[in-house]
């Protein structure tokens, strides 16, 4: 069972129970419309997540900083994302989904402002912390929501599987479509360091406002709930499953990790491709695919499911590894994308087994800390590359990368597989 159609049985909505037909109906096309209005602004938010990764170069080239300096940057942004997961990834248990959405899009709309008013290099640490902020309170909260709403839109239990299949492809589409986006419009329309936060201060702005009249799905306590900050614990009992979950979480984030910060200079440095678009288009691909892998594998059993995203996963960054030495620029583009298919399917495989874990009244806590693993693996590992990159050949730096995620995605698969 996923995690959605956990998640969605929360509590029983008291608009869909004992209700008249009429009032029924229409409290399932409010959840129905507020299941698309929360999808948009789960979108908008990881898209602009991904909107720098082809403006890197750019910025680069301007100021002059070393490749070094990229990494400290994206570092910023896993560090809000790891920081608020730990303070705050949790309290839509507690607080409602709806406060936390909206205060993560407030956030991105104030990154989006601070790229466009201060883009020098402290500026953009600075943008990039607070857009991981955002983004550390928006994913497990509206992984949760959208679940729930989707079942009371339809009031059937079934359709929450149909929900996990949009959450997990919004999460990882999302941030194909900000690369891309960034990259068109970096290529094509004057201003490439402006012009894209513009878009994206729209689009967010627009989602504020339709996650504003999404219906909340979550009842608050009538008295006051201490607050700590999110535990990194396992449940009781469940110590093997939480960690191989959150281990096959840390090697797929760790996969996109590499494509949203160093592969752009990479292709840059090694192949000497500098065109903006082609930086943008290789990030897209490769999370693309993790959306797309899971719509078309969606009917496949869960364990197979497993192991064929275990197998896609390291096959692809067999061939990146080996397209890298012999400097075969398709065969490194195509080994990212035959990864990226292969993190879909462990991701969702991953954030599903977690969540099947504990009851409703604990899911957005086990979530939470679930998505802190995995946005580790988006962080630790490139910095730990940049730092390798003063001391070492970057060849190498990579290939021990990729022998590195490889091996953490076969373990968990092994055990994800074992326990689906």
């Amino acid at each position: 069972m996923s995690i959605i159609e956990h998640s969605a049985t929360r509590r029983p909505s008291t608009e869909l129970v004992a209700a008249p037909r009429g009032r029924r109906a229409h409290s399932r096309r409010r959840h129905g419309a507020g299941f698309w209005a929360v999808a948009f602004a789960f979108t908008s938010v990881m898209a602009f997540a991904t909107v720098p990764a082809p403006l890197y170069v750019i910025y680069q080239a301007r100021d002059g900083f070393p490749t070094i300096t990229t990494t400290v940057v994206f570092a910023a942004y896993g560090v809000g994302v790891v920081g608020s997961l730990w303070l705050a990834g949790h309290l839509s248990d507690v607080h409602g989904r709806k406060p936390l959405i909206l205060v993560s899009v407030a956030l991105e709309l104030v990154a989006a402002v601070l790229f466009l008013v201060r883009n020098d290099v402290s500026g953009l640490i600075v943008a990039r912390l607070v857009t991981g902020l955002g983004v550390g309170t928006l994913t497990a909260t509206a992984t949760a929501h959208l679940g729930e709403l989707r079942v009371r839109a339809t009031g059937s239990e079934s359709a929450a599987q149909g929900a996990s299949v949009v959450a997990g492809a919004v999460n990882l589409g999302g941030l194909s479509l900000g690369a891309l986006v960034g990259g068109a419009l970096a290529e094509f329309v004057g201003r490439p360091l402006m012009v894209p936060y513009v878009v994206f201060v729209v689009a967010l702005a627009v989602a504020f406002v339709l996650v504003l009249a999404a219906p909340e799905t979550v009842d608050r306590p009538t008295g006051p709930v201490p607050y700590r900050p999110q535990r990194l614990q396992a449940p009781e009992g469940q110590g093997a499953a939480f960690w191989a979950a959150g281990t096959g979480a840390f090697a797929a984030l760790a996969v996109q990790g590499l494509f949203t910060s160093v592969a752009p200079t990479f292709l840059g440095t090694t192949f000497h491709v500098t065109d903006r678009l082609a930086a943008g288009a290789t990030t897209f691909g490769v999370f693309a695919a993790s959306a797309v892998s899971q719509f078309v594998f969606a009917r496949l059993a869960q364990r197979t499911q497993i192991r064929l995203g275990v197998a896609l996963l390291v096959g692809g960054l067999a061939v990146l590894a080996v397209s890298a030495v012999v400097l075969q620029v398709a065969g490194f583009i195509g080994g990212g994308v035959v990864a990226g298919a292969g993190v879909g399917l462990l991701f969702r495989a991953s954030i599903a087994g977690a969540g099947a874990l504990v009851g409703p009244e604990r899911r957005g806590g086990v979530l939470a800390a679930t998505f802190l693993i995995a946005y580790a693996g988006l962080t630790v590992p490139v910095v730990a590359v940049g730092a390798a990159l003063l001391v070492l050949p970057t060849l190498s730096v990579l290939v021990g990368y990729v022998v590195l995620v490889a091996a953490l995605a076969v373990v968990a698969g092994v055990r994800l597989a074992a326990r689906a």
